[in-house]
C-alpha cells in the first residue's frame, strides 16, 4: 500500500506527492521542519514541536499559513490516512515557489508538508551495545550565521560532519563551536555523567535545544540528580563515566568509546539504562497529560 503525504490541505499518493523545482525550499534550503513521534495513538509532545517550529519560522521571517491548531489537525489527518499509530512525522514548511535568486519576497504560497513513515537511524543491538564518536573538524554553526536553534532545512552543516564521522568509521560525530567547546552530534544532543551529576552542553553552546534533550533534563531531576547545563570540553568528555545521545529519532543511545577512549568500562551505563527505559514508560503512557497529547480530534483505525 503507498504511503501517502499531506500537501497543503491534500492527502496525496507518495508517487504524486511534488513540489516545484522553483521552491527556495529545495534551491537553498529555505524553510523550517520539525521531527516528531507518534506513538499508541498520541503524538509526544506535540504542542512543544509546534511552538519551536513557529520560533524557527519567525526566525527566518517566515509566514506559516496555518494556525498551531490548523497544523495539529494536518497531522491527525496525515496519521489516519497512513492507519498509523506509531509513526516518525516529519513536518515541513518551505518558503514557497520564487523566482531564481535570493529574493524571499518573490516567493509564494509556502509549502506545508507532513511526511509520517517509520524511521531508524540506529539497529537495536547499539542499544546494547553503545556506540563510537569521533571529535570532526566541521564546526558547528556560529549563532551570529545560522543559529542552531534554528530548525531550518539547510543541514549542510550536519552533514559534513556526519561524512567526517562516516569516513572516520565511528558511528557518529561529535561537534564543536567555535570556541572549542563541545556543541552536539549530527542530529542528536549529547549526555555526560560524572559521579552523581548530569551534564550537557549550555544552550548558548551553539546547540538546538532538543525535546528530547529537555525530556531527559526532566526525568533526571525527577530522580533527584542535579543537572547542569556548562560550557564542556573534550577533556570532559574522555574523563565521563558514562555518555548518551537525545533525539527525538534516535531517543536516547548510548556512547561507549569518544576519539578511541573508553567510556566509563566500555558498556552502556546504568543510569543511560535506567533514563532509557523511563522515557520509554513515558512514550507508552497515555496517562501522562503533561508529555503526551492526546488524539482526541478522533485518532482511529479506519
Amino acid at each position: 500500500m503507498s504511503l501517502k503525504v499531506y500537501i497543503n490541505g491534500e492527502i496525496l499518493p507518495q508517487e504524486d506527492a511534488k513540489i516545484s523545482v522553483f521552491d527556495h525550499g529545495l534551491l537553498y534550503g529555505d524553510g523550517v521542519f520539525e521531527g516528531l513521534r507518534a506513538h499508541n495513538g498520541r503524538v509526544f509532545k506535540l504542542t512543544k514541536h509546534i511552538e519551536r517550529l513557529f520560533e524557527s519560522a519567525r526566525a527566518i521571517f517566515l509566514e506559516i499559513p496555518m494556525t498551531a491548531e490548523e497544523i495539529k489537525e494536518a497531522i491527525f489527518t496525515a496519521l489516519r490516512a497512513n492507519n498509523m499509530k506509531d509513526s516518525y512525522i516529519r513536518l515541513v514548511v518551505t518558503r514557497g515557489v520564487g523566482k531564481l535568486g535570493l529574493e524571499p519576497r518573490k516567493c509564494s504560497n509556502p509549502q506545508v508538508i507532513i511526511i509520517t513513515d517509520t524511521i531508524q537511524l540506529y539497529p537495536p543491538e547499539l542499544y546494547a551495545k553503545g556506540i563510537e564518536l569521533v571529535t570532526v573538524a566541521t564546526v558547528r554553526n556560529h549563532p551570529e550565521s545560522v543559529n542552531p536553534r534554528i530548525k531550518c532545512l539547510n543541514y549542510m552543516n550536519n552533514i559534513l560532519a556526519k561524512m567526517e564521522s562516516i569516513n572516520a568509521g565511528a558511528t557518529e560525530a561529535i561537534m564543536l563551536n567555535k570556541d572549542g567547546f563541545v556543541a552536539e552530534c549530527t542530529g542528536q544532543n549529547i549526555f555526560m555523567v560524572n559521579g552523581e551529576e548530569l551534564y550537557t552542553p549550555h544552550p548558548n553552546s551553539g546547540i538546538l535545544k532538543g525535546i528530547t534533550r529537555d525530556t531527559v533534563i526532566d526525568i533526571a531531576k525527577g530522580r533527584g540528580m542535579k543537572v547542569m547545563e556548562d560550557f564542556l570540553t573534550r577533556y570532559d568528555l574522555y574523563i565521563a563515566k558514562e555518555c548518551f545521545l537525545t533525539g527525538t529519532a534516535a531517543q536516547i543511545v548510548p556512547a561507549v568509546k569518544i576519539d578511541g577512549r573508553i567510556v566509563g568500562n566500555g558498556k552502556p551505563g546504568q543510569l543511560t539504562q535506567e533514563l532509557l527505559k523511563e522515557y520509554r514508560k513515558l512514550l507508552a503512557n497515555p496517562e501522562v497529560s503533561e508529555t503526551f497529547e492526546s488524539l482526541e480530534t478522533g485518532y482511529s483505525r479506519p
